[in-house]
């Protein structure tokens, strides 16, 4: 490959999203609870959203909320408020800061933060540094909520 068509591809991977970083769960900025921002440049897909919610090793969010969209999974949680129609009640803005840190917005819930990597009271090595949910599946969990409407 020539010079030119080197330099010229690195300029067109260097303006794409290739390059585009996640912000950290460190940098995530808060105001009232609300996450304004999104944390990818690629937007959420509520298909891949609605498997993080009901996996049982990833947001597990099935164990403390009910969702009439999945009446086919089992053990439907009654801790947390039903979700039927969260997108009604919810801007993504809020649902971002929700799914992140709910502690932001709703002071001594025992609502994980989904998006939180360190200052942990207790804490297995195993996880030190790593957040529940990487920044992507945040924003995929997100536009999944956002479908879940009164009807």
């Amino acid at each position: 490959m020539g010079r030119f068509s080197l330099m010229t591809l690195v300029c067109m991977l260097a303006g794409s999203s290739a390059f585009a970083a996640d912000v950290m769960p460190a940098n995530v900025v808060f105001n009232d609870g609300v996450v304004a921002a999104a944390l990818t440049a690629q937007a959420g897909d509520p298909a891949a959203g609605r498997k993080v919610f009901m996996n049982r090793k990833l947001g597990n969010c099935l164990a403390c909320h009910a969702n009439e969209d999945m009446s086919d999974q089992s053990f439907h949680g009654e801790v947390g408020p039903a979700l039927d129609g969260v997108a009604d009640r919810w801007e993504a803005a809020e649902l971002r800061g929700i799914v992140v840190n709910s502690k932001m917005m709703f002071e001594g819930t025992i609502m994980p933060a989904f998006y939180k990597d360190a200052g942990f009271e207790r804490n297995l090595k195993n996880f030190q540094g790593k957040s529940i949910l990487n920044a992507q599946q945040v924003e995929d969990v997100v536009a999944y909520l956002l479908t879940l409407k009164e009807e």
